[in-house]
């Protein structure tokens, strides 16, 4: 059955392209995200609390509705496929999943199949990944001390993440390592995170704490955020930037440091808004699509894809979607609140 699915979507495939997916502000929508699990098996302190409550199995979206979901987003127009959680590599049998995505980069409606992962498990998966045509993985790692990373993801331990990391690099993987700059916490690690990654070859992107959730009484993302222009100056002491115009599909800027060759990426949601030239989306694990992390407007596309075994009532759900999208977020943390903070966690959405 997943083989003739597989066949008659790439039949489809082969048919005249529909019309591309344009927001209401003219930008190209080529990226999808797609969350497939909001469980996981970390409980980052400025992501969830360590006492979650996740959704019901029977809510999520099986990988063959999952399948036909992202199929449809290729078929409009969609370049590139970033699979998220939670964790997506705790979710049963998602290698089969991405082994009927990798048909798509194939016949050329995928230029890229991806993921972002905590690391836990890809000395599993590092392999099977690979021979499912991921090239590259992101990994998100915010100490390199092991004391601090037990207390940052509560549940993890860092020589398993690195064990993983070094498992995909054998599998001819590249890795970006992801960062989330938390004042006070890994601040004085920023010259080590840079010199580990330049010596393993890893790209390193940081990224700004996001208003996303609430994470009870003992969260202070108020306190833990530290701004990006502030973490670039510093940088910038010891090594000399050079601006990159590189893009790899998502909202970071990037710098080359002259010293060492290697590229680290910025994700500034709170310091530079980089919503002009956003050009993605978000579904998560249920069917609902979120045309901005940092906007509360969805829409279900579990019913349209449910309802009919054609696609035409899924593929208007999601331009009426698209023909929604705002023009960007509120994230603020100017007067000492989380401005613009958001009810879902980040695992919901996905990361």
């Amino acid at each position: 059955m997943w083989r003739a699915f597989a066949d008659l979507s790439l039949g489809r495939m082969n048919a005249p392209g529909p019309a591309p997916l344009i927001d209401p502000f003219a930008r190209a929508i080529t990226y999808l995200r797609l969350s497939v699990t909001d469980r996981c098996d970390f409980r980052c302190v400025y992501c969830m609390s360590e006492q979650m409550q996740f959704l019901p199995k029977k809510e999520l979206l099986t990988l063959e509705e999952l399948d036909r979901l992202c199929t449809a987003f290729v078929r409009l127009g969609v370049r590139k496929l970033r699979v998220t959680g939670g964790e997506p590599l705790v979710r049963r049998d998602i290698v089969r999943f991405f082994e009927g995505m990798s048909r798509h980069l194939e016949d050329g409606g995928l230029d890229e199949l991806t993921l972002t992962t905590n690391g836990s498990q890809l000395a599993r998966f590092a392999a099977p990944l690979a021979a499912a045509g991921v090239r590259r993985v992101n990994v998100s790692l915010d100490t390199l001390d092991e004391a601090r990373f037990a207390r940052v993801t509560r549940w993890g331990r860092l020589p398993q993440v690195l064990r993983g990391i070094e498992s995909a690099r054998a599998a001819g993987l590249r890795v970006k390592i992801n960062t989330v700059a938390l004042k006070g916490f890994n601040e004085d690690e920023l010259e080590r995170l840079v010199e580990w990654c330049g010596a393993e070859g890893h790209d390193l992107t940081f990224i700004e704490v996001m208003p996303m959730g609430d994470l009870g009484p003992e969260a202070d993302r108020v306190g833990q955020y530290w701004a990006l222009s502030d973490l670039r100056r510093r940088l910038s002491e010891t090594w000399t930037l050079t601006d990159l115009p590189d893009r790899t599909g998502g909202p970071a800027r990037y710098v080359r440091l002259e010293e060492t060759g290697q590229r680290i990426g910025f994700i500034t949601p709170l310091t530079h808004n980089f919503c002009e030239s956003c050009n993605r989306v978000r579904v998560t694990c249920t069917g609902e699509i979120y045309t901005c992390l940092g906007q509360e407007g969805r829409m279900d596309l579990r019913a349209p894809l449910r309802a009919s075994r054609t696609d035409g009532p899924l593929e208007a759900a999601i331009r009426r979607a698209i023909g929604e999208k705002p023009k960007g977020h509120d994230f603020d943390y100017s007067r000492g609140t989380e401005g613009g903070k958001m009810r879902r966690h980040m695992s919901h959405t996905g990361g």
